[in-house]
């Protein structure tokens, strides 16, 4: 019988859900996958052999939580595990549970450093989903450093500079993993989505993520530019001092995103995964506003997409029109949409499904010929 492979997916957001499911359909059908996570409402369509297990939050808390417990400190090792939640027992304990039964060849985690050290202490191989950020705490090192092999859903030019050559060689890099990259063409979008052919679009696009961006400053943007027609995608925060000219549109959530994106002149976005990848298949220019997220991990992706050359960033929304039109100016002068196609690999899933695959194949074969062996085993105390 074929090991299967077990997958934990954060639930914040639709990206980790998104290459999940990318994964699965690239798996072969012979190779059968449990997928945790607290939420299984946000897949695309899985493949057959693939179940789903809901698990409790592991970050929320339902209400059964003793509010006694938080002065114990939280080793360096943990980012969150708080004292007393039955929530979190329960879900440790299906995963050891399901590690005991199914006996999996490996572990994804998508992601918690805790999950991941938790498959490492019940002797699970595991592959840890790389990200972004300022990750270089024991708790994210633990569980990097136990790693069978790191996933990275980026290309490898995106790489942060300060990782090193022993992480860089065990991670497999997948530009455009779990992202629809058909881009319609501008006209067909432009018409599905009701703008005209010959309008200047300006789209903002928040992600799934967070909050999204606030309502004054796009304001102040589109009085800036009022020849053109701004539309907003996702959520915006209220603002109740906001003056709003005729010419921005909220849309809020939509189904069609890559229409909208396919049909912008310029792009104002965040720097989550989806919508990085969206955007750079697209080839438009971008301003990129990276959002809040723990350990900075939107910022030091901006920082990443500006350094490939990829995206024009600002720390924040500009406050002025002045600020607006010399943002909108380097956004179109440094476009380079060659360079962001670029970012776009080949057969992401497909790519990441052979490596899974290979993985697997090497850490459950035996070896033709016995280990050296250790100093503790050549002279044992």
């Amino acid at each position: 019988m074929t090991r299967p492979f077990g997958y934990f997916v954060h639930h914040q957001g639709r990206g980790h859900a998104e290459r999940c499911a990318a994964i699965a359909q690239a798996l072969p059908p012979t190779r059968p996958m449990t997928v945790f996570c607290a939420r299984d409402d946000i897949f695309p369509p899985l493949p057959a052999q693939v179940d789903i297990v809901r698990l409790p939050s592991l970050f929320e808390p339902s209400g059964d939580e003793p509010g006694t417990m938080d002065w114990v400190p939280t080793p360096v090792t943990l980012h969150c595990a708080p004292l007393g939640w039955p929530g979190i027992r329960h879900a440790m304990a299906t995963l050891a549970a399901w590690f005991d039964r199914a006996d999996p060849a490996l572990m994804i985690c998508d992601v918690s450093a805790e999950v991941a050290q938790l498959a490492r202490i019940c002797s699970v191989p595991h592959v840890k989903v790389l990200q972004h950020g300022d990750r270089d705490d024991p708790g994210h090192r633990a569980a990097y450093d136990g790693a069978a092999g790191l996933l990275a859903p980026f290309h490898a030019e995106l790489a942060q500079p300060e990782w090193d050559a022993g992480l860089r060689a065990k991670t497999c890099f997948a530009g455009g993993l779990g992202v629809d990259v058909r881009i319609p063409e501008r006209e067909v979008a432009r018409q599905r989505i009701g703008v005209g052919a010959d309008e200047e679009m300006i789209l903002v696009v928040s992600g799934g993520g967070g909050e999204g961006f606030s309502q004054a400053p796009l304001g102040v943007g589109a009085r800036a530019r009022p020849a053109a027609r701004w539309v907003t995608i996702g959520k915006v925060q209220r603002d109740w001092h906001a003056t709003e000219p005729t010419n921005i549109e909220h849309r809020g959530w939509v189904e069609d995103a890559a229409d909208h994106i396919a049909a912008a002149d310029l792009i104002i976005a965040s720097t989550g995964n989806t919508t990085c990848q969206q955007i750079l298949a697209a080839g438009r220019p971008w301003l990129a506003i990276p959002e809040w997220r723990y350990f900075d991990e939107q910022h030091r992706k901006a920082e990443a997409l500006a350094a490939a050359g990829v995206a024009t960033v600002r720390p924040h929304l500009p406050s002025s029109a002045h600020a607006w039109d010399a943002a909108l100016a380097e956004t179109l002068a440094a476009h380079r949409p060659l360079r962001q196609r670029a970012m776009i690999d080949d057969a992401p899933a497909d790519r990441i499904a052979l490596w899974l695959e290979a993985l697997a194949d090497r850490l459950w074969t035996p070896l033709p010929f016995p280990l050296p062996l250790t100093p503790m085993e050549r002279h044992p105390q």
